[in-house]
């Protein structure tokens, strides 16, 4: 079982940023990765970021490309989402996700992702 708890989210103006944060507990495997999915108010969750906690590959959804970072802190068991020139579509509950089985290889589909935090609400205002 992992356990995984968001926070930093809230309201901002365009272009401004804001830094997510999930703590991370319980069994956590050496090979697994944590991601951060969004979902907008009537759409999908989508894939956002996601880092290999061993080696630290990250991989990234081409919207939040050059804007976005994922890094993980190994002794704190936390990950971090740095959010800059956030824009009015970036509006979404973000949620934590850890993928126990992804080994090498950063995977974002949502079913991949076997536990889930209870999600950070982000708001940009235009």
């Amino acid at each position: 079982q992992v356990q995984l708890v968001e926070s930093g989210g809230g309201l901002v103006q365009a272009g401004g940023s804001l830094r997510l944060s999930c703590a991370a507990s319980g069994r956590t495997p050496s090979n697994y990765a944590l991601g951060w999915f969004r979902q907008a108010p009537g759409k999908d969750r989508e894939f956002v970021a996601a880092i290999i906690w061993s080696s630290g590959i990250t991989y990234y959804t081409g919207p939040v490309k050059g804007r976005f970072t994922i890094s993980r802190d190994n002794a704190k068991n936390m990950v971090y989402l740095q959010m800059n020139s956030l824009q009015p579509d970036d509006t979404a509950v973000y949620y934590c996700a850890a993928d126990v089985d992804a080994r090498t290889v950063v995977r974002t589909r949502e079913y991949q992702y076997e536990y889930w935090g209870q999600g950070t609400q982000v708001i940009v205002s235009s």
